[in-house]
């Protein structure tokens, strides 16, 4: 198992950023890949995610622990990946998101295609950084 971090400072208050990003409709504004993106009953999403070949659903147990600021989520079925978000307090009016993902490399390759190590490793730090990039882009937009 591989476990990426990363985080972004975001310019609003930290009640903006956690109530954005329980928005799950709006995930594909600032997600990678994701096409379609809703809340289902018993703490579920599904996510529709396009990666350079055909559409793939997945569907991801969500949990939050609201009074620390945290969301907890994993991936049901092929490729196991899971995470947290973690929301800290800068100032009144500033942010910090910090996203911890664990994955199996060669799941991941084999779900979605790509290259093997360093290379996969890569692609998969790019793509969080960019996506909490684009989480920042979109909550200071929208606030």
């Amino acid at each position: 198992m591989s476990t990426l971090e990363e985080h972004v400072d975001i310019n609003v208050p930290i009640d903006t950023a956690w109530d954005s990003l329980h928005q799950v409709e709006n995930y594909p504004r600032f997600m990678q890949g994701v096409r379609e993106a809703r809340t289902e009953t018993g703490g579920r999403a599904h996510l529709d995610v396009e990666t350079g070949g055909p559409t793939r659903e997945l569907e991801a147990e969500v949990s939050d622990r609201d009074r620390d600021r945290v969301m907890t989520w994993q991936t049901k079925g092929t490729p196991h990946l899971e995470g947290t978000l973690s929301f800290q307090s800068i100032d009144r009016n500033n942010t910090r998101v910090q996203a911890r993902v664990e994955y199996e490399p060669d799941a991941v390759r084999e779900s979605f295609g790509g290259p093997k190590g360093f290379a996969q490793a890569n692609a998969i730090e790019r793509v969080v950084r960019g996506d909490l990039e684009q989480f920042k882009d979109y909550v200071e937009r929208e606030r």
